[in-house]
This record gives structure tokens, sequence and C-alpha cells, in this order.
């Protein structure tokens, strides 16, 4: 069982869940005649319009490439649920981890242009990134980080960046998290962790990471509508807004600025740019007759490096490589990566390379496994195998990911027959802090206490009181009833000499003392 506390351990599973849950290609792939895939594309298009009309997501939009050609790309249902925009080819989606492997292949680059190579360690390039123990600081590559093998948590990093912190800030204090694993031994999926490698091998550069994924890759290939930066996203009038919600309660309620992991979660693209990109990784690094990255390069992207199980929905092998989930399931090696922002986004892209076949769903709702359900369909079609009904399993694999946490939640904290009385309010105020979460206020009002967290203390919730000395709070906006304990510890003079938030001691990380 995991120690990670039960709304630390929700944060964990939407990355974890979405890059384990990927339509997965039993036998290998044969090349498949253009006739074939373009038989497969009504049927395709019939069930995207029949899953907007079902309430399943408030918008889609898909693309399908085979080899050098756009074979498909089309919208579906309303940027906003309530509101007349709708979405098209052209509409911008934030993709969530959908970026890691667009990161990857912006790397790639980076690497043909020998600026590094993939195992350069990251000190090399970024002196002042430091992990927890001195051997993975001197030896971690660029490889280790985009692979998820440094032994960083899972989570590291991710409650920080909810409490407003920046990613210069995050990253540094990394540096505080004890490893999950031996260093290369253990496969953990850590946004904070990528976004660190993605950084460093655009330090040599001298320019941000986000300017060279737009030189690198953005702009050769056309890709206009696509960034890196958040700003860039709201800018645009024919974007896609988050939806929360489920079927036919969709609202747009809940915003996402995932700058500080930029690279790992934070790019914003349409269906028919990302359809420029499958024809780069399609051709091996050639676009329109140009060498943009070297074979050797982007193919090293596709290897598998840390092995993950097998798919929990199509049950293929599946493994990690560099920003990319490879899968050995029924229709031979597959590509892919999902995304996922549980305010609102889902999105997938899935390649077959012996079929030189790749598709791109995106959605502007969660919970929902319709980019998996129609992706996977959608190939059963091409390769000769239709008749499975995979939209049913993709959405009960996502619809009820957070049900376990919250009942368990709930139970745990549920009002106690006898509640012992605390202390005077006075004796908890105050200021508290450690390396990892920085400072932290309690202090009086509304009536009762509130903590303040992240910078300048931004981040402000109520605290309700449970038993003696321990309150709850709630620290996950779009789980508005999964509370977290904070459990005060007073010293002799009848004061909190410190207090432990459960939300962040999963890593040990979580006591900060009295100022």
């Amino acid at each position: 069982m995991s120690t990670l506390p039960l709304s630390r351990r929700l944060r964990c599973l939407v990355p974890l869940l979405a890059g384990a849950l990927l339509a997965a290609g039993a036998a290998a792939a044969e090349p498949v005649a253009r006739a074939k895939v373009e038989a497969a594309l009504p049927a395709l298009d019939a069930q995207a319009a029949k899953a907007v009309a079902d309430g399943l997501v408030p918008g889609l939009a898909i693309a399908v490439v085979q080899g050098d050609a756009l074979l498909f790309a089309k919208g579906y249902g309303l940027r906003e649920a309530g509101k007349p925009g709708a979405v098209d080819a052209d509409t911008v989606f934030q993709l969530a981890s959908f970026s890691k492997p667009i990161t990857a292949t912006v790397v790639a680059a980076l690497v043909g242009d020998k600026v590094l190579d993939w195992d350069t360690p990251v000190a090399a390039l970024d002196p002042t990134f430091q992990l927890k123990d001195a051997y993975p600081t001197q030896q971690v590559s660029v490889r280790d980080l985009l692979s998820h093998r440094s032994g960083l948590p899972g989570d590291a990093g991710n409650e920080l960046e909810a409490l407003g912190f920046d990613r210069a800030t995050i990253l540094h204090r990394l540096r505080f998290v004890p490893p999950s694993s031996s260093f290369r031994a253990g496969y953990s999926y850590s946004n904070f962790g990528f976004t660190a490698g993605a950084v460093a091998a655009a330090a040599p550069t001298g320019k941000p990471w986000e300017e060279v994924a737009r030189e690198k890759l953005f702009a050769p290939l056309g890709m206009a509508s696509t960034s890196a930066r958040h700003a860039d996203f709201i800018a645009y009038e024919n974007r896609a807004e988050l939806h929360i919600g489920g079927a036919g309660r969709w609202a747009a309620k809940v915003t996402r600025q995932p700058d500080a992991q930029a690279p790992a979660g934070g790019v914003s693209s349409t269906a028919r740019d990302l359809a420029q990109w499958l024809r780069l990784e399609l051709a091996g690094g050639l676009f329109e007759g140009r060498r943009l990255i070297p074979q050797a390069a982007l193919a090293a992207t596709h290897q598998p490096l840390m092995t993950r199980g097998n798919n929990p929905v199509t049950g293929a092998a599946s493994f990690y490589g560099l920003g990319w989930v490879v899968e050995y399931g029924r229709h031979g090696v597959s590509w892919g990566h999902a995304g996922a922002f549980s305010v609102g986004a889902r999105t997938l892209v899935t390649i077959y390379p012996d079929a030189d076949i790749g598709i791109v769903v995106l959605a502007n709702a969660f919970p929902t496994g319709v980019p998996e359900g129609l992706a996977d369909d959608f190939f059963d079609r091409v390769f000769g195998t239709p008749g499975r009904d995979w939209m049913g399993p993709w959405n009960a694999a996502y619809e009820g990911m957070f049900a376990p946490a919250l009942a368990a939640a709930r139970a745990r904290f549920a009002p106690p027959a006898q509640a012992l009385p605390g202390a005077p309010s006075a004796a908890y105020e105050g200021r508290y802090a450690n390396a990892y979460v920085g400072g932290a206020q309690v202090l009086a009002a509304g009536g009762g206490l509130e903590l303040r967290l992240g910078p300048d203390g931004q981040a402000r919730f109520p605290l309700t009181h449970f038993s003696r000395d321990v309150f709850l709070y709630y620290p996950t906006p779009e789980l508005p009833e999964m509370p977290s304990a904070v459990t005060f510890t007073l010293g002799a003079d009848g004061r909190a000499a410190s207090l432990t938030l459960e939300d962040f001691d999963g890593f040990g990380l979580g006591v900060l003392a009295r100022e």
C-alpha cells in the first residue's frame, strides 16, 4: 500500500493513469493499405460525433496521419459547454502530459545539433541541479530524467506547483526529496524530474525552454498555434476550456496554468498542428524532404527503457522510453502517450510505426476515456479486428479512479463520536517553515483559523477542527470534499512547536517548525 496521504495519492493518479492507460497496439503490424485506413474513417467520424451528442465530452478534435499525408482532421462539439463556439481542427487544447513526447522530440533535435548527448550528465548542463544524494546528482543524465528512472518520487514538486511556486523554486527544492528507489532501479513518473531534464538540455543554448521548443520544432513544422507558454494559449479566442462534472453536467469551472512544468505538461496545440508533428515522427525526422532531426537521435526516444507492467485495459506489455510509452499489444508495437488534467483535459497520441499510422485525439473534459475508446476502435478497424467495445472500459477506468480515495478519506475523517477539544486558537497561530514547503502561516480569520501556504501566503485554506490538535483542510480544488490533516504538536508552554501537513508528509517533508 502507498504511504502517500490520500490527497497526494489523488494527484499522483492522474499522471500515472494517464501515462499507463494508453491505446495499445499480440502480432507484428503489417503495412496497411491507404484504402483500409480511409475505410475506417467514417466509423471514427460517427463515433466521435456520437460521443459528443451523448454528452460524454463537450468537445473533441481528431487528426489521423498515414505516412506523409493528413487523412483526417475535424472538430466536434463546443469549446465551452453552454456557449456557441464550435470546436474545429484548429481549436487549441491544453495537452497536459501529451506534452512529454513533444518535448522528447525537441530534445532529440538538440541532440542532433550536438548540444548534448542523451547520456550527458545534467550536472554538466546545469550545475545548480541537485538530487538528495551525491551519486545520483553527479551521474543523472537527460536520458534518466526523461525515462523517469532518477529515483525521484512521482509527486515530487507537483504539490509545490499547486501552491503557486515557480519552476526555479520547485527544481531547487527537489534536492530535499528522499528517493523512492535506488538510482536507475525503479520507474516513478515524475513531472518535475522530466521538466528538469528538458530544462537542462536547453541550458547550453542560453535560451528559455519555451523559446527552444518554438525554434527547434514548432516554427520549422509550421505549428503556428502551438506553444509551451500558457499566456499564448489564453490569447487564442479559438481555445477549448477545461470541463469537469461528468456526462450531462460538464462545466468550465477551473483553470490550469502549467508553466512551471511546461516541458512535462504545459504545451497547447491543435489537431492540425499536431498532424505536422506526426508526419515528422513517422518519417524518422524528415519533414517535407528536409532532415530536421537525425534519425538516430529521434529513434532513441522510442526505445523501451523502463518496464511498467501491463496496460490495465488492453493488457499490452508496457514500457517507458524517452517521453513515450512503448507498448507491445494486439496490433504490434505502438508509441503513445496520454495526457490528463483532473481539472478538465484528456488527450492522446498513438502511433503504429510499422503501419505508418498515427492518431491524435483531444478532449476538453475529465474524467473520460473517450480518446482511448475512439483510438482503439479505429485501430481495430484499420487492422481488421473490429467488434469489441473499448469506450466502456476506458470510461470506467477514468471515472472510477478517484472513488476509492474519496471513500477512504470520508471514512477516516468522519466526525468522531467524542471529539476532543482543541487548545485556544492562539496556541496554534504563528509562522512555521521547512526547506521544502517553505513558510506557512496560521492565523485567525473568519471566526476560525486559516492556513496560508505558497509564495507570500497566496494559497489560503480554512482549517476545520477535527479532534484535539488535528485540523482538516481541503487542498484539491477539483475535489473539494477530499480532506487532508494538519496536526499540531504542542510544547511545554502550551503553544504549538510544529505542525505536520499530511499532504506533504509522504516524503517525510511535512513537518514545519515554528519560526
